[in-house]
């Protein structure tokens, strides 16, 4: 695909500022590559952290307006479903409407979304904010990509996206520690409330620096049916995957949803090769690299977030730490991020996205193997270790798959190609979470009556190994009340070696999902449109 012409719109007053093809600062603040990815990283940051720093403020919510186990899902689910439903359509709206007022109305949105949750007095109100916050972060996450994609010249572009991808790991990781420290030292409502000034912040910045930029051929109408196909049928699977743990795969539910959601796909691809401005053009998927990228965002997710979903429950449940000591042992794993991600980008410059993403995913899946020897009684220095490796693998990934599907999109579609890529993402971590416990459940079934046996506990009745079974999944021991310290002591026993058995075998299949990833990471190359963005054709 050939250049493509981008138009610098400016509001009253604004400087109508561009970028050099030698890729030097534009003049002034407007428009600057660097204070742009300040400001997004900003804006980007609070969507991130939200993701894992509610975790830790659950359980006080839960207490605080007396909300059934139920309805603290929902929390998390909401939030994910709103997002995860609407970030195509929402980066189609930032292609025809413009990256900055659209990333501008998604940070005001979100932070004012989450200064009404910290306000609410009902399960209900937090819930629907919730929804609002994910609808919102949508909004956000693609403008921010097309804004870098748009700002910065083609040789900076990685260096601009592994500094933002290091952001995003930094934030998902660190939001247990920020939580944790929160939620002890002054109340669950401040998780909420923290993104307020953070918002404000990114709004002033936003107005001061951000510059718009338009592709001369965006689009100009709406795929309504097309938005409305899509929608559906993402809903369709990501509730599918949200559900199916407690419905089990098997139920006819789980599987009515999953058939709804391919049958609303299929119609979906169908009239997008009908409308004349589809609200994804087919001919993207044409492109290889593009199509790999999008698949290996997937996978990546898969084994990241579907492992190191048990993690938090081996560290706090097994080995009994607090929240915040189970955060401080995931810095390895933050830290090797943030210091891998700008220099995964300056690599992937030097070398092209093939060697890195493929060395990363390698070193995903030796982690994950790592992960799988973990024991009860496992040093720090051993998950430190592991850990630090996962972080590394990952850094390369996050930034490459980024650039090649963002860079591999006209520009005129970027906001849909930042869409992509973070819906990949989302779907992917939904994918692992649900996958890997199936794994985790249908191992501890198995495996729990027989190791409850040969501990020399008395036999449960079939509903009571089921209640068992769940505790166990989560590394909790079912101990009831008043039970003798020596058989207490046999049962926490059995219920950690069993969560380990089964947190061994899903870490195993994450490791065979990301040796699959290295493979499809063999296909990628450096985006073919790249040179679109910043520093070709302004006008």
């Amino acid at each position: 695909m050939t250049s493509q012409t981008t138009i610098d719109k400016t509001g009253p007053g604004d400087e109508a500022s561009t970028s050099p093809s030698d890729g030097s600062p534009a003049a002034g603040l407007r428009g600057h590559p660097w204070f742009t990815l300040i400001t997004v990283a900003v804006g980007v940051m609070m969507v991130a952290l939200d993701g894992t720093i509610v975790a830790i403020a659950n359980p006080a919510i839960q207490s605080d307006l007396k909300a059934s186990f139920a309805d603290v899902q929902w929390i998390t689910n909401g939030y994910f479903l709103a997002l995860a439903v609407s970030l195509i359509t929402a980066g189609k709206l930032g292609d025809r409407f413009g990256h900055r007022q659209t990333f501008l109305i998604g940070v005001v949105g979100f932070a004012a979304a989450s200064g009404a949750i910290g306000l609410s007095s009902s399960i209900a109100l937090v819930v629907t904010f919730r929804v609002l916050q994910g609808l919102f972060g949508a909004l956000l996450m693609p403008a921010a990509l097309g804004l870098l994609r748009a700002t910065f010249p083609a040789e900076k572009l990685n260096m601009a996206i592994g500094i933002w991808g290091m952001v995003i790991g930094a934030s998902t990781a660190g939001g247990p520690i920020l939580g944790g420290v929160l939620v002890e030292h002054v109340n669950w409502q401040s998780v909420f409330f923290i993104n307020v000034p953070v918002g404000l912040l990114a709004v002033v910045l936003g107005v001061l620096i951000l510059l718009d930029h338009r592709a001369e051929n965006a689009p100009r109408s709406f795929d309504l049916l097309g938005i409305g196909l899509l929608s559906g049928a993402m809903f369709c699977l990501v509730w599918a995957l949200i559900k199916a743990p407690a419905w089990g795969w098997g139920d006819g539910k789980t599987w009515a949803f999953v058939v709804v959601s391919v049958v609303g796909f299929a119609l979906f691809a169908f009239w997008e090769t009908k409308v004349k401005e589809p609200l994804i053009p087919l001919a993207l998927f044409r492109s290889v690299p593009l199509s790999a990228g999008v698949v290996l965002m997937v996978l990546m997710a898969i084994a990241f977030m579907g492992g190191l979903f048990f993690v938090t429950f081996y560290l706090q449940n097994v080995h009994g730490m607090s929240p915040i000591d189970a955060g401080l042992h995931l810095l390895p794993l933050t830290g090797m991020m943030i210091v891998g991600s700008p220099l995964a980008g300056a690599m992937i410059t030097k070398l092209g996205p093939r060697i890195p993403l493929a060395g990363g995913m390698a070193a995903t899946a030796i982690a994950m193997y790592g992960m799988s020897t973990l024991e009860t009684d496992t040093g720090s220095a051993v998950m430190s270790l592991w850990f630090a490796l996962l972080g590394l693998g990952l850094a390369p990934v996050m930034v490459g798959a980024t650039e090649v599907i963002v860079g591999n999109a006209p520009m005129e579609l970027s906001g849909v190609a930042g869409g992509l890529q973070q819906a990949a993402m989302q779907i992917g971590g939904s994918l692992g979470t649900a996958v890997l416990g199936a794994v985790m459940a249908s191992k501890v079934d198995s495996d729990l009556a027989g190791n409850w046996k040969d501990a020399g506990l008395p036999p449960l009745p079939p509903a009571q190994l089921d209640q068992a079974a769940e505790a166990v999944q989560v590394g909790v021991a079912p101990v009831a009340p008043n039970t003798p310290e020596a058989v207490a002591a046999k049962i926490g026993d059995v219920a950690h070696d069993t969560f380990i058995s089964g947190m061994s075998l899903a870490s195993l299949v994450a490791a065979g999902v990301a040796v699959v990833a290295v493979f499809v990471a063999l296909l990628t190359k450096r985006g073919a449109n790249a040179d679109a963005g910043a520093g070709v054709g302004h006008i």
